[in-house]
């Protein structure tokens, strides 16, 4: 089974980043306005898979290879529950 690291930032941005090997799923506090004018508050989830390119750098790519599949899906699944738990609890 697949360690997940789970990484609470204090502050504003980024909430929370969920990660496995080189795949993260990152949660994200955003405020704006709703279509009344009101000020809301709303979460993001950005996704990213990370990778050395033959020079060693790190480089981040929006594509996946088939064994990337199910880690990544473990990821964003943690995010969702992250965030769904969240807004239960707030209500």
């Amino acid at each position: 089974m697949e360690k997940i690291k789970t990484e609470t930032v204090s502050g504003n941005i980024p909430e929370k980043k969920f990660s496995t090997g080189a795949l993260s799923a990152t949660v994200w506090q955003n405020e704006g306005k709703s279509k009344e004018g009101r000020d809301i508050s709303y979460r993001t989830v950005t996704f990213q898979r990370r990778y050395k390119d033959p020079n060693g750098e790190w480089k981040t790519a929006n594509s996946l290879r088939v064994n990337d599949l199910p880690k990544a899906c473990l990821v964003l699944g943690k995010a969702y529950e992250y965030i769904i738990v969240r807004d239960l609890n707030a209500a």
